[in-house]
């Protein structure tokens, strides 16, 4: 028999992931069957394969797929950095941010640090929204939940950024931290410039209520 991707079972499949409209469990799922069935190369390959499909349910079960691969394959990080970070669909953007979280997770949080902060310093929105998106709530991580002060320093150098799609992960990312280390954040936005409109956009967000 076939393996996966070569066989009709691999058609239905992806027949039947097209046809989601809402969630992404199921392609996550489907994803990591791939991954636990081929080899890296193999998997590297059907990936870049599938970011090629024009629906994005598609395209996204190939961004998980290179999140699994990440912490082993450099070139899955840099294909996730510099190609799917550049997709126009929303839906693959929230999908490239768990990818990041799945590396970060299988490479350890710590010692992710310098990918993160490297991310974070991409001229590309989407990357650094990667980041800050992918690690919420990132006092519920490993590493971040005993050193809140280092997770709000990393998001906070964004507040101020062009892109209010990355602003907005900014702000919530630091209102989840301020839920249990308020005093930390107050501390972090009392330095706030506010008469910067980018910086009092992120402001309301971080200090919003119900």
């Amino acid at each position: 028999m076939h393996k996966i991707n070569t066989n009709l079972q691999m058609q239905e499949m992806i027949d039947s992931l097209s046809k989601i409209e809402h969630g992404f469990k199921p392609v996550e799922i489907e994803a990591k069957k791939l991954f636990d069935s081929n080899s890296n190369a193999e998997s590297l390959s059907l990936a870049n394969l599938l970011l090629e499909d024009r629906r994005y349910q598609i395209r996204s079960l190939g961004v998980f797929l290179l999140g699994f691969l990440a912490s082993t394959v450099h070139t899955a990080l840099q294909v996730l950095r510099r190609i799917v970070s550049n997709d126009a669909s929303w839906q693959v953007q929230e999908i490239l941010a768990k990818a990041f979280d799945q590396y970060c997770r299988d490479s350890g949080y710590e010692k992710s640090l310098p990918v993160i902060r490297d991310w974070l310093s991409d001229q590309n929105p989407n990357v650094c929204r990667a980041v800050t998106e992918g690690l919420r709530i990132w006092t519920g991580r490993p590493y971040f939940n005993s050193n809140p002060e280092v997770a709000i320093q990393l998001i906070s150098q964004h507040k101020a950024h062009v892109s209010e799609y990355l602003r907005k992960s900014v702000g919530n990312s630091l209102r989840d931290i301020s839920k249990k280390h308020k005093e930390l954040i107050t501390i972090e936005i009392s330095t706030w410039d506010l008469s910067d409109k980018r910086i009092e956009f992120t402001y309301k967000l971080v200090t919003k209520t119900k």
